[in-house]
């Protein structure tokens, strides 16, 4: 799975609302519970890192992108601003 179709999804799971939908409660609990799980998964990557284990890493890292996207996605920030700014960083280097 891209970036960019993991955007979609959660986009569409925010359009419809379903009932059964994590993103969707998440997005029903409000921004601060985002923001919370953001910052969860942020230092569940960093321990996994720190001790040294790929496995965890790659999952934390895959919770991490996702609640970041999901946050994107309610603050309509589109995935290339992200890339966008990151094109200009490097022009800058």
């Amino acid at each position: 799975m891209t970036l960019d179709e993991l955007y979609i999804i959660i986009k569409d799971k925010q359009l419809k609302m379903p009932a059964n939908s994590y993103p969707a409660s998440l997005i029903r609990d409000g921004r601060d519970r985002i923001i919370q799980k953001i910052g969860e998964e942020a230092v569940e990557v960093l321990i996994a890192a720190k001790n040294g284990r790929k496995k965890e890493i790659v999952e934390e890292s895959a919770d991490l992108f996702f609640h970041l996207i999901l946050l994107f996605s309610i603050s309509d920030v589109d995935l290339n601003d992200i890339f966008d700014e990151l094109g200009r960083r490097n022009k800058k280097s």
